[in-house]
């Protein structure tokens, strides 16, 4: 990592369109600089209010970020979702421009944000015809997945998309575990997140295939995923976290070592607090107080008893994310 004497330039400005997000919400009051899904919808083109016209809220995540820097423009798609038709079906109402993605972030190898992968790379190949299409991966993401079911059985999931297969579809696979500057060094690409803090334990029951696929074996870690973030200029750094299953406050604490002495402006996606994590809300909540966040926009995988925790805790700074809201920072 960049010592602050040698760290890329900050951005001037980001704006983020949530693609998909597990909630719908266009009456909730926001900031001025958000909108919500309805405003979004009538800017592209939808004319009278009805269900065809709106987003689907799905169990995921996906983020299309664009950030400027003088004349320069570079768009990131952060996770893809779970499913193809929640990828075209949502940004074919929002107006979606596929074709300004320079490049894809994979978060981490769950079906709730990649299974929407060769959808998103067809339409992105679609309107940006020529050349492989960067997607930024994790080696150790694409063994397969289970979790254990209430009644006690072991569900397994669906694999995400091969390397070869992404290279099939036109993607240009870029495999590390170490950080990676994207886009003219206006993203981010973390690291492996270390785990510092004693209460989080990561994602308890969850499974993984052994190396020789023969079996299962405990895989609560995951230690496959990583963040993005961006540095805008006069504001501070945003925190892209799609799961937090590294813990959110880990998540916190290695982006402020990767950005010593920037300040954290926002922390936006899943900070998995739900099911059986909700034990550590309190202790999270407590710990995230340290950080000073502007605003923290909690989406995906938070679950409502945290997302109520961090508006008792930090008032107006919370703002939830739901599916076809806008955010310019």
């Amino acid at each position: 990592m960049p010592s602050p004497s040698n760290m890329p330039a900050p951005v001037d400005r980001i704006e983020v369109l949530v693609l998909i997000d597990n909630k719908t919400d266009s009456l909730s009051t926001v900031p001025a600089n958000f909108v919500n899904e309805w405003q979004n919808l009538k800017e592209a083109g939808m004319e009278q209010l009805s269900g065809s016209c709106q987003c689907c809220a799905n169990h995921g995540l996906a983020l299309i970020v664009r950030a400027w820097r003088g004349e320069q423009q570079h768009t990131m798609l952060f996770d893809a979702g779970p499913v193809d038709f929640a990828v075209e079906y949502n940004g074919s109402r929002l107006g979606a421009d596929f074709g300004e993605i320079d490049a894809i972030t994979l978060s981490h190898g769950h079906w709730d944000h990649a299974g929407g992968l060769p959808e998103a790379i067809r339409l992105i190949r679609k309107d940006r015809p020529g050349g492989l299409l960067p997607i930024y991966l994790h080696p150790d993401m694409f063994r397969q997945r289970a979790l254990p079911l209430s009644g006690g059985q072991l569900m397994p999931i669906r694999e995400i998309p091969s390397p070869v297969e992404l290279l099939r579809l036109g993607a240009e696979p870029h495999q590390t575990k170490k950080p990676v500057w994207a886009l003219d060094d206006m993203f981010y690409v973390s690291a492996e997140i270390p785990r510092t803090t004693a209460y989080e334990g990561g994602f308890p029951g969850h499974m993984r295939r052994t190396l020789d696929g023969a079996d299962w074996e405990d895989d609560p870690l995951i230690m496959d995923e990583r963040f993005l973030a961006v540095n805008i200029a006069g504001k501070g750094v945003v925190v892209f976290t799609a799961c937090s299953h590294a813990g959110v406050v880990n998540v916190m604490n290695a982006a402020q070592s990767n950005f010593p002495d920037v300040p954290i402006h926002a922390l936006m996606g899943g900070y998995h607090l739900s099911g059986a994590n909700e034990k550590i809300i309190e202790q999270t909540v407590i710990d995230l107080g340290g950080f000073d966040i502007d605003l923290i926009l909690p989406g995906h995988c938070t679950g409502w008893r945290a997302t109520n925790a961090l508006e008792r805790s930090f008032g107006l700074k919370v703002v939830p994310m739901a599916v076809g809201m806008k955010i310019s920072l």
